[in-house]
């Protein structure tokens, strides 16, 4: 197969699709490498590593997707130029979020290239080799802990010295996903005392088997997720308590639970910080502004969306051993097929055939489309 990899054009963005290391193992495989001049270059990999590994440098967008082959790219395409070079010939993988960005799956869709969102990765154990998600939600859980940790003005663990003992730190990490995990096995491994908070009580057990104290959710109603007023109240002393506070709480798909209120906020010690990872979707916190530092009566707020770059290297390298190992996947005698009976590529499929497939993605565009229109009923 030929399999393209693109430069990442969003703004701060370090990360490369395909490192020169899976280059090499994919060339190895038998497949053709073409990498867009300068793709690895933020991420400290030149040109010449990936020429040394056996790929092709080409030097614009229109080269380097030539008429047919894999496309990857962390971030999927950013604007209309990219859009243009896109054929039926071609199968683009990347991170689209399209239930949450739908237009873009109709914009792929006209051009007839086919779509494999990695947003959309299944939750199951075949699909785990190929889960960007996780890979990349780790580098973030560990970067949102260093990050918050840098900037708050006092150091986490306890210390005994001759001018005193220091106490430690309290971190409070609310959500224990992949991001959240992360964040509470560092700040642990960095000596705070550490609280987690989750609805689910699996989650729970997580938090408490990296040593971490589990903050118990408000009763449920039958099947059902607690009141978001009840959450408050159960979370409002552990948030003024905390110095630090880690919100990583976000549902595919939806807008993010409100789980910090700015109230909530203005009872937090100054000099604390809480960092929202959240903010893409609507954040967990009610002051966080997507990449702005926010001083909120002396607690800082911070909302990144770009944290994986922060360790360019490693989320470079993992996304790079989950895309070798879905064009693995892909691969039917040389050229690239979504088997229709393989559960973990048909789930991340998103366009086919010049159509927007995936059912929730339908969906999400049937919704947005209806609500431009009666805006626009609405304005007439």
């Amino acid at each position: 197969m030929r399999i393209a990899v693109l430069c990442e054009r969003r703004a701060g963005e370090r990360r490369v699709a395909v490192t020169p290391e899976a280059a090499g193992s994919l060339v190895a495989d038998g497949h053709a490498v073409v990498v867009e001049s300068g793709a690895g270059v933020a991420a400290g990999m030149p040109d010449d590593a990936y020429r040394a590994a056996g790929a092709t440098i080409a030097a614009d967008t229109a080269a380097t997707l030539g008429e047919a082959g894999v496309v990857v790219s962390v971030n999927g395409p950013t604007g209309g130029d990219m859009l243009a070079h896109l054929g039926e010939g071609h199968l683009f993988i990347g991170l689209f979020d399209p239930v949450w960005q739908p237009g873009l799956a109709a914009e792929v869709a006209a051009t007839g290239a086919t779509m494999i969102a990695l947003d959309l990765v299944p939750r199951s154990t075949r699909a785990q080799a190929v889960d960007v998600l996780s890979s990349q939600a780790t580098v973030e859980g560990f970067q949102s802990l260093l990050l918050a940790a840098g900037r708050l003005p006092k150091m986490l663990p306890m210390l005994m010295t001759a001018a005193g003992t220091v106490p430690p730190a309290r971190v409070l990490v609310l959500g224990a996903g992949v991001v959240g995990l992360q964040a509470i096995a560092t700040a642990r491994r960095l000596g705070a005392v550490v609280e987690g908070f989750d609805i689910r009580e699996e989650a729970l057990e997580q938090i408490r088997s990296l040593g971490a104290k589990s903050v118990d959710p408000p009763p449920a109603p039958d099947g059902g997720v607690p009141d978001a007023v009840l959450i408050h109240e159960v979370l409002a002393p552990h948030v003024a308590d905390a110095d630090i506070v880690i919100a990583t709480a976000q549902i595919p798909g939806r807008q993010s639970p409100l789980l910090v209120t700015g109230e909530m906020v203005d009872g937090m010690r100054p000099g604390a910080v809480l960092v929202d990872m959240a903010v893409q979707r609507g954040g967990n916190c009610e002051v966080s502004i997507a990449d702005t530092e926010v001083d909120h009566g002396g607690v800082t707020v911070l909302a990144p969306t770009d944290l994986a770059s922060g360790s360019a290297v490693t989320s470079s390298r993992m996304f790079a051993t989950n895309i070798a190992n879905l064009v693995r996947m892909l691969d039917r005698d040389g050229e690239p097929f979504v088997d229709p009976e393989d559960d973990v590529l048909v789930g991340m499929l998103v366009t086919a055939g010049g159509e927007v497939v995936h059912p929730a993605v339908r969906a999400a565009l049937d919704r947005q489309i209806e609500a431009a229109r009666s805006g626009g009923e609405a304005g007439a």
